[in-house]
């Protein structure tokens, strides 16, 4: 599986913005798919994520409220919809997928496979 993230960019404070990743390569039908971030100078932090057994949604609580998931299996995609967003979303965001992770490991960044290259949010204030 390659993933392929885009969309990031520069917003003001409350902005928003849609991140996007697109796979290649196989159906992301069977995958739990995430998103990480990283700001510079810190570790990578889970975003949030999507089960591929019962499509069922979860997320940090710094993002919950704010940040929606959502996949699409008919064209390997899974969007990443942020409102509200505030300077300390900056960081590179990061898709990842793994088929076979098991639920206390979901927010693990060792426990995908699979990442797409990152692209940049820059919230300014």
């Amino acid at each position: 599986v390659q993933l392929q993230a885009s969309g990031g960019g520069l917003v003001q404070a409350g902005g928003s913005l849609r991140l996007s990743c697109a796979a290649s390569g196989r159906s992301l039908r069977s995958y739990t798919l995430v998103w990480f971030r990283q700001a510079t100078g810190k570790e990578r932090e889970f975003v949030g994520g999507v089960r591929s057994t019962n499509s069922n949604t979860f997320y940090a609580d710094s993002v919950k409220g704010r940040f929606t998931i959502s996949r699409d299996n008919a064209k390997s995609t899974l969007d990443l919809q942020m409102n509200s967003l505030q300077p300390e979303d900056t960081a590179v965001y990061y898709c990842a997928a793994s088929a076979s992770v098991i639920l206390s490991s979901l927010r693990v960044p060792s426990s995908y496979h699979y990442w797409g290259q990152g692209t940049l949010v820059t919230v300014s204030s």
